[in-house]
């Protein structure tokens, strides 16, 4: 692993446990969903929380990044990275989602508003479909996304850079896996 990729930013590293903590106290959804949101807030409000390996947009203009995997399946973590103008259809999970934008402006077409930086929202479980995220045209953007199950193989990404569609698999480079449980231990202090 590069020693850019083995390093967890201490606020990354911090959200990762925080969220951790509050799937194992199962509070429901409705709680994942209001803890959550305020959680990631938090985080898009620190200064170099991404590691700098899961934030190029790649040579498509669009990569999604999958950040951190859950052991056991009740989370996942993944960065999205636009540059200015690129798109990204992304599939549904069909599990509750936080989503919150680190920089940029983007678009999420089931909303119809651009996103901001720093505005985080938050989604129950919904039905099957796709979400298109669209970066502004003079800057890139970048997203995170946490998922309330284990997404790696499941939810399907494509990019359009001329209308087509092409399947695009996560962008983690072979030295950087998704961080584990084992890639954040270290003492946590407020």
């Amino acid at each position: 692993m590069s020693a850019d990729a083995a390093f967890v930013p201490p606020p990354l590293r911090r959200f990762i446990w925080d969220i951790q903590s509050l799937v194992e106290l199962d509070g429901g959804e409705r709680e994942i969903l209001l803890i959550g949101r305020d959680l990631t807030a938090r985080l898009l409000a620190e200064a170099d929380w991404a590691p700098k390996t899961f934030t190029a947009p790649g040579a498509g203009g669009a990569a999604q990044y999958h950040v951190y995997a859950d052991s056991m399946g009740r989370f996942a973590i993944v960065l999205t990275a636009l540059a200015p103008g690129a798109a990204l259809a992304v599939e549904r999970p069909g599990c509750w989602e936080l989503y919150g934008l680190a920089r940029g402006a983007l678009l999420r077409d089931d909303s119809g508003r651009w996103s901001q930086p720093g505005a985080v929202e938050a989604a129950g479980a919904r039905g099957a479909g796709t979400d298109r995220l669209s970066a502004g045209p003079n800057e890139g953007a970048l997203a995170i996304h946490v998922y309330g199950g284990e997404i790696a193989g499941i939810v399907r990404r494509r990019i359009r850079p001329d209308g087509g569609e092409t399947l695009l698999p996560f962008a983690n480079p072979a030295d950087a896996p998704p961080f584990d449980i084992f890639a954040i231990q270290a003492r946590i202090e407020d």
